[in-house]
């Protein structure tokens, strides 16, 4: 379930993201991906679930990933560099968008080849509305996650919203059904955009990826 990062673990996480975060590329076909370098972290999930909004509180901006009423509006990978030690990815949203069904299958062939082939690619953030839990949308990108061997780890996002019980009842649902998945991670994340709830435990999961590489390089 959510686990709480050590005290270091935090401070690693909170120095890093306080360093500028910038928009570098944006990738709607697969010749234009920019180059691979930095460990990447990609989020991913359905449309309207927060992910811009969960961007923009980890990198403590309120307009690096743009966000919208209208379901579907990234339409492309959206690649962001954060003190050139570690890269985010928005990956486009799924389950809705108002756009050609053409355009929609171009896109989602441009996520799955990068899942699938992206060798800088440390983890998948998932994003689940935990007032729904995992929905049939989410299964297929799960599937995909597991047959690739990508790692991936559900972040539950508006935790603010929903009362204990409910919850813990959500909790309980999420961590059985991805029991029987092998490339989820067990520990769940539980945030909140709007109060920061579990913005520094992310941020430390995250900086973890950009201090092994840097042990790797010495």
């Amino acid at each position: 379930m959510d686990l709480a990062p050590n005290a270091d673990d935090e401070e690693a996480g909170r120095r890093l993201f306080a360093h500028e975060c910038r928009f570098v590329a944006a990738a709607a076909m697969p010749g234009t991906l920019p180059g691979e370098g930095v460990p990447e972290a990609a989020f991913a999930g359905r449309s309207n679930v927060g992910k811009s909004s969960l961007i923009n509180a980890l990198t403590g901006r309120h307009s690096l990933a743009r966000t919208s009423n209208t379901p579907g509006r990234t339409r492309q990978i959206n690649f962001f560099d954060l003190d050139g030690r570690l890269m985010l990815v928005d990956l486009p949203g799924y389950g809705y968008a108002d756009a050609p069904k053409s355009a929609i299958r171009a896109w989602t062939d441009l996520v799955r080849r990068y899942l699938r082939h992206r060798a800088a690619l440390r983890r998948v953030c998932l994003l689940i509305d935990s007032r729904h839990g995992i929905k049939p949308a989410d299964r297929p990108l799960m599937a995909l996650l597991d047959e690739a061997g990508v790692s991936y780890q559900l972040v539950l996002t508006k935790i603010d919203k929903l009362a204990a019980a409910e919850r813990d009842r959500v909790l309980a649902a999420v961590a059985a059904e991805i029991a029987a998945h092998p490339a989820a991670f067990p520990e769940l994340h539980l945030t909140s955009a709007r109060d920061g709830s579990g913005i520094a435990a992310l941020r430390a999961m995250l900086a973890g990826f950009a201090l092994a590489e840097a042990a790797r390089a010495h």
